[in-house]
């Protein structure tokens, strides 16, 4: 799931992340990767848990763009936004999790 706030102040969206415990299975760590830091695994963005095992990080995004991006479960399980605005399609077979930014 994404919250979204636009900033009135400067082009830029406070784009929450959130994925349900659900969706973790039992993870113990959880990063955010995708077009936002191209997609390098070893700089993803750390997601805090919170009670109830559900993890939570926001990112500014820049306005006016689509960003594709997965969780990253343990550093070996990727897992998609159940809620994303969207998906693509990638050349691996699977789908990107998309969040917009356009107002």
């Amino acid at each position: 799931m994404i919250a979204k706030k636009f900033l009135k102040s400067k082009p830029v969206c406070k784009a929450t992340f959130t994925l349900p415990a659900e969706a973790a299975q039992g993870a113990k760590k959880v990063f955010l990767v995708g077009d936002f830091n191209n997609w390098d695994t070893a700089e993803g963005i750390t997601m805090k848990k919170q009670k109830g095992g559900l993890f939570k990080t926001t990112v500014e995004l820049e306005t006016g763009k689509e960003y594709e991006f997965r969780y990253l479960l343990d550093g070996e399980t990727w897992e998609n936004d159940w809620e994303a605005d969207k998906y693509v399609a990638t050349p691996f077979g699977v789908d990107n999790s998309v969040v917009s930014t356009l107002n």
